[in-house]
């Protein structure tokens, strides 16, 4: 199992353990547990059986169809098309949104948040042409339009730092179409529809560091040391001139996708940096972040 999964379990076991006094007063929810995006899924249902059943083959579907846009493991899938020939034509509303969203966060962030790290973090992987890699990259590269998203020649994206929160945020609103009002939606981050659900905030190396109430909101975390590529931490930044600066980062914002893209990059960022983001987020957030050294600050 890679560290990354364990620390997606634990923050799930975190989540469930923290708000067991609170739902022992109601009747007892459906849960649900799979994967999706390389990470593992829950869903914490309060509904009746049947409607609960409905719930779960509703967010089923939506986590397949993530699985069928963003993953870099299935060949098939919109985004390994695009890396393969660099053109996807008439991308998929959702596709479409998510890249308009990573623009949006790369702008608020001043270009730290950027999914064309993909050949650098290959050649991480093999341990050669960091620097060709690196001059491949740049978001601002790219061109986004409703006929076509276009990727420079050599690029390639990844969004392993949004997809998951992404995918949290289309389970959630498929089942708020169906009129669920209370749950907990962890597709890789969490999102609720209603509350309070109580939420442990965790990190690979010292477990739970803090913990929030959420209520209609969403929480992404994101540590680098969970994985490591040949020594160095996952999360990278194009120019190669940036160190992680936090143990774990957790923010907390109205949608999953933008907590996660957030909280990947302030991973990087320091705390002036970080509060001017956050004031260019849309809707508001907060973020929560864990020193090396153990101790915690909150912005926002």
């Amino acid at each position: 199992m890679s560290a990354q999964l364990t620390r997606r379990r634990f923050l799930a076991i975190s989540a469930a353990a923290l708000g067991a006094a609170a739902s022992a007063a109601r009747a007892t929810p459906v849960t649900w547990y799979g994967f999706a995006l390389g990470a593992e899924a829950h869903l914490t249902i309060h509904a009746p059986p049947r409607l609960a059943d409905r719930a779960i083959a509703a967010a089923l579907s939506q986590l397949r169809q993530a699985e069928q846009l963003f993953s870099l493991y299935d060949p098939a899938s919109a985004l390994s098309r695009l890396n393969r020939t660099g053109v996807l034509k008439n991308p998929p509303p959702p596709f479409l949104h998510l890249a308009r969203l990573c623009t949006q966060v790369h702008a608020a962030t001043a270009g730290v948040f950027d999914p064309t790290v993909q050949p650098l973090w290959q050649a991480l992987a093999r341990g050669d042409g960091i620097s060709r890699a690196a001059r491949l990259t740049g978001w601002h590269k790219l061109s986004v339009t409703e006929q076509a998203i276009r990727l420079a020649p050599g690029q390639a994206l990844t969004f392993n730092g949004i997809a998951q929160g992404f995918a949290t945020d289309m389970v959630r609103a498929a089942l708020n179409r169906l009129g669920l009002d209370r749950v907990l939606v962890n597709a890789g981050e969490f999102a609720a529809l209603g509350g309070p659900f109580r939420i442990g905030l965790a990190d690979p190396a010292r477990g739970v560091f803090a913990a929030r109430s959420l209520t209609g909101g969403a929480i992404a975390t994101s540590s680098p040391g969970a994985l490591q590529l040949r020594g160095a931490a996952h999360i990278l930044h194009p120019a190669l001139d940036r160190r992680p600066q936090w143990a774990t980062v957790s923010t907390e914002a109205a949608s999953a996708a933008l907590a996660d893209a957030a909280s990947t990059a302030f991973c990087l960022m320091n705390k002036e940096e970080i509060t001017a983001a956050l004031a260019r987020l849309p809707g508001g957030a907060s973020a929560t972040l864990l020193a090396p050294d153990g101790s915690v600050k909150t912005l926002g």
